[in-house]
C-alpha cells in the first residue's frame, strides 16, 4: 500500500441554515442530475419527512410525503434514481403491516410527486421480496440489484434480487451460499458490468471482504486483495474513476471511522487517501455518501445528467455550466471552520439580470470554479440553446458529499461534508 500516487484529499464542513433538514442516520440519499434527494432516517425517533438539495446554490427544498403513496417512516431502507424516477425500497418498522405489502415506492422528479404502484400482496402469482432493512441497493443498466438485509424473526438475508425498472417485475436470482452469504449493514456499488460489495454483518461477526457479481455469467467471486479497511458496517462506498472508494462505519456501531480508502478496481490494490493538512474528516456511521460530477458517475449516464444540467441552466438561468475543475481559494492560510460557498447566482436574482450585469459580490472563503465569466454570460437569444452548449458547457465539478450519520450534530441542522481530490 502506498500513498506517493495521491497527494490527499480536501475535507470541508459546509454549513447549513435553519430551512435545512435535521441532523440523522440510517437515511436514504441519493443523486439525480444537479440535486440529492433524501429522505427518512433516525434522530430521536423516525422520520418521514423527505428533502431535496440543490449543490449548486446551497439550499434545502421539503418535498411531499404526506400523499397516500408516499412511504411511512423509514429507517435503514434504500433509494437508488434511474431516468428521472427514484427507487425507495425497505425500512418498514412494523414488521406485521409489512408482511402484506411490498415495501417499494416511486417518485417522480419531474413531477415532483409520489406515484401509486399495484399491491402485490404474499399471496400474488408474482414473487416478490418482503421488507428488510441495512441491505444494499444499485442500479445496473435498467434493473435495481437487491442483496442481503435483516428480516426481522427470520434474521440475516442473503436473497439476491433484481426488479427490472421497465416492466417493474420482481424475480429472485440467487438464495445459495455461493456468494457473499448472509449480509446487511454493508455497501455496494457498481463498475461497468459488475456489483462490488463490502463487509457489513454476517450474522453478529463483522466482515472485510470484497465480492464481485458479473452481469455476464451471473455469478459471485471473492476479491482477494492484501492490506484494505478493517472489519467494517455501517459504511458507504461510491464509484470513483475506476476505483472504488469506501468511508467511515466502524468495527462496530458506536465506533466510528474516518478513514477514506480506493480501491483500484484495475489493479485490485487498496490505497488509505490521507487529508490534506488540516482538513479532517469527520468519523461517521449509517450515513449517506454522495457523489457528483463526471468522476464519480462515468459511462452512458453521465451523458444523461450532463444533458439534463444544460436543460436546467438554459430554461432557469440561461447560465452555462462551470468548469469540471475545483480548488481551494487562493487565501493563504485557511481553517477548517471556515464555511464553503458554491458561486452560483440565487435563483431569486438571476431574471432581472442584464447582459453585461456583473456577478454577485463573494465575500466568504469559498471554494472557487474556473470559467466564471462563462458563468455570467447569457446565451444568444437567436440561436438554439442547447446547440451552443453542446460546444461549452461543461459537466459538475467532482464532489463527494457526506450526509448525517452517528454520532449527530448538536446542531438542528443535518451535516453536510464535501470531499475534494487533489487529482479531480
Amino acid at each position: 500500500m502506498s500513498q506517493r500516487s495521491n497527494p490527499g484529499v480536501l475535507w470541508i464542513s459546509v454549513p447549513q441554515d435553519s430551512l435545512a433538514p435535521c441532523d440523522r442516520y440510517k437515511h436514504a440519499s441519493c443523486a439525480y442530475g444537479t440535486c440529492v434527494y433524501m429522505l427518512g432516517g433516525r434522530k430521536e425517533h423516525s422520520l418521514r419527512d423527505f428533502w431535496k438539495y440543490n449543490v449548486v446554490c446551497n439550499k434545502w427544498t421539503e418535498l411531499d410525503s404526506s400523499s397516500d403513496e408516499a412511504p411511512e417512516e423509514l429507517e435503514e431502507h434504500i433509494m437508488v434514481a434511474q431516468q428521472g424516477m427514484l427507487y425507495v425500497f425497505g425500512g418498514l418498522r412494523d414488521s406485521g403491516y409489512s408482511n402484506s405489502k411490498t415495501p417499494l415506492w416511486v417518485f417522480d422528479t419531474v413531477k415532483e410527486q409520489w406515484l401509486y404502484l399495484q399491491e402485490q400482496s404474499s399471496t400474488s402469482q408474482h414473487v416478490v421480496p418482503s421488507n428488510r432493512k441495512g441491505h444494499s441497493a444499485v442500479v445496473l443498466e435498467s434493473s435495481m440489484y437487491i442483496y442481503g438485509g435483516y428480516i426481522d424473526i427470520r434474521g440475516t438475508s442473503q436473497e439476491f434480487w433484481k426488479l427490472d425498472l421497465d416492466s417493474r417485475t420482481w424475480s429472485l436470482l440467487s438464495n445459495a451460499s455461493t456468494g457473499p452469504g448472509p449480509r446487511y449493514s454493508h455497501s455496494a456499488m457498481t463498475h461497468g458490468s459488475c456489483i462490488y460489495l463490502y463487509g457489513g454483518l454476517q450474522g453478529l461477526k463483522e466482515q472485510r471482504d470484497l465480492w464481485r457479481w458479473s452481469l455476464s455469467n451471473q455469478t459471485w467471486s471473492c476479491i482477494r486483495a492484501s492490506s484494505g479497511p478493517s472489519k467494517l458496517i455501517g459504511h458507504t462506498a461510491v464509484v470513483y474513476k475506476d476505483s472504488m472508494l469506501i468511508f467511515g462505519g466502524g468495527e462496530t456501531h458506536t465506533e466510528p471511522k474516518n478513514c477514506l480508502w480506493k480501491f483500484n478496481l484495475t489493479t485490485f490494490t487498496w490505497e488509505k487517501l490521507p487529508s490534506m493538512d488540516r482538513s479532517i474528516a469527520p468519523g461517521r456511521t449509517h450515513h449517506c455518501s454522495v457523489g457528483l460530477g463526471p468522476n464519480f458517475q462515468p459511462g452512458p449516464a453521465n451523458n444523461i445528467i450532463a444533458k439534463e444540467i444544460l436543460i436546467s441552466n438554459s430554461i432557469n438561468s440561461k447560465f452555462r455550466p462551470f468548469k469540471n475543475k475545483c480548488f481551494p481559494s487562493s487565501s493563504t492560510t485557511w481553517e477548517p471552520s471556515e464555511h464553503i460557498e458554491l458561486q452560483a447566482l440565487p435563483s431569486g436574482e438571476r431574471n432581472g439580470l442584464k447582459h453585461n450585469s456583473l456577478a454577485l459580490d463573494i465575500t466568504k472563503p469559498c471554494l472557487t470554479f474556473e470559467n466564471q465569466k462563462a458563468m455570467r454570460e447569457t446565451l444568444d437569444s437567436k440561436h438554439s440553446a442547447e446547440e451552443k452548449e453542446d460546444k461549452t458547457a461543461h459537466p459538475m465539478p467532482n464532489l463527494l458529499l457526506i450526509l448525517g450519520g452517528k454520532p449527530l450534530k448538536e446542531q438542528a441542522s443535518i451535516s453536510v461534508w464535501q470531499m475534494t481530490m487533489a487529482d479531480s
